[in-house]
């Protein structure tokens, strides 16, 4: 490996008087090469603390574009981004962080088509995604590539961290979660909220975890999830074992391709249903001012904000109050994003309400709109 510049020896000074970092893990690290998958909450600040430890080359996956509810949290980007593409967003403040990184921008969503590609092009991954699907597929990635991932999540007041590498001797993700939980069961940040410092706590955990395993550092949590509560200022280890029944990483495995039931799940509520966007309720209201228009949020999230004519009958409470709604007719049931609202029209369509009918991106669109 060629020896650091004077620039870099000035730049990584630090790094250079730490016993067991010096010269050689910091040319380790330049040498070295990350694939983000996003460039969001966790994102954001693994890769500024990737691009000012000079990790040679970052990869940066987003096809999303800066919203005013992302600042709150995803200080990669500022107001002046707003309506821009994430990575050129991303990648404008990361050069001013270090501009001899090689930034690579790959503006597609991670998908079981690409996947494959894009990691075996780096050295390993971190994964700053905020769905199922997506993470399932990272793992699996990174699993055939024999690389290892760095996993992040966040919700509300606490997050997780951990390192999946079988080829290094501990478990995937698949044997901490076997198969796709339910549509519905974990809320996004959208639905459930975030405090926005915990991804800036969960993302420098995963830069960190990255930075070791590139340089060579210490002990990866292989085998072990970190599990963060901001509210009671604690951490705490969760042990997953290898489970040798594991679909993908155990023996005999019946995964053998990145296209599978939980890589190809839909990555935004994940059910299917009858839906109408704002714009078609809004003519809808108009032409019957009596339309049954439900809105299945909470009483809290109601009193902020409510669609004029809308009756709250929160999404837990539905199965109780069946017989406030009529059995003929249709029904258009909302909620923040339409997530909850999809999983309120497939269960009165169970019920036999057949004119259930989802509000696409919830009231959210509709103060868009």
């Amino acid at each position: 490996m060629p020896a650091l510049s004077d620039a870099e020896r000035e730049r990584y000074a630090r790094h250079l008087e730490i016993p067991g970092v010096g010269e050689e893990g910091q040319r380790r690290l330049r040498d070295s090469s990350v694939l983000l998958i996003g460039t969001g909450g966790l994102g954001s600040p693994a890769a500024m603390y990737l691009a000012a430890a000079g990790v040679g080359r970052i990869g940066l996956v987003d096809d999303d574009r800066v919203e005013r509810s992302n600042l709150q949290r995803q200080i990669l980007h500022g107001e002046s981004s707003v309506g821009q593409p994430k990575l050129d967003s991303a990648i404008r403040t990361l050069r001013e962080i270090n501009p001899h990184v090689d930034y690579v921008g790959h503006p597609v969503r991670f998908t079981p088509e690409n996947a494959a590609g894009l990691v075996a092009d780096y050295d390993l991954v971190v994964d700053g995604s905020d769905n199922f699907p997506t993470r399932f597929l990272s793992n699996d990635a990174c699993y055939f590539a024999g690389k290892p991932l760095v996993y992040g999540s966040i919700f509300r007041f606490e997050g997780q961290v951990g390192v999946f590498a079988p080829h290094r001797g501990g478990p995937c993700y698949r044997c901490m979660l076997p198969e796709l939980p339910p549509p519905g069961a974990a809320p996004s940040c959208a639905e459930a909220g975030v405090l926005g410092v915990l991804p800036g706590v969960i993302g420098s955990l995963q830069a960190m975890e990255a930075i070791k395993l590139l340089a060579g550092l210490g002990s990866p949590p292989l085998g072990k999830l970190v599990c963060y509560d901001a509210l009671r200022t604690s951490f705490r280890d969760v042990r997953i074992d290898r489970d040798p029944r594991c679909r993908l990483c155990g023996d005999p495995a019946s995964i053998r391709s990145l296209s599978n039931p939980e890589t190809g799940a839909p990555q935004g509520c994940g059910l299917e249903c009858p839906s109408v966007s704002v714009a078609e309720l809004r003519a809808i209201l108009s032409a019957n001012p009596a339309t049954v228009l439900v809105d299945v949020r909470q009483p809290e999230e109601h009193a902020r904000a409510a669609i004029p004519g809308s009756r709250l009958i929160p999404l837990a409470e539905l199965p109780a109050r069946l017989r406030e709604l009529p059995g003929d007719g249709p029904v258009y049931l909302h909620c923040k994003s339409g997530r909850r609202s999809a999983q309120a029209v497939e269960f009165l369509r169970r019920q036999g309400i057949d004119q259930a009918v989802n509000v696409a991106g919830g009231i959210d669109a509709w103060l868009a709109e």
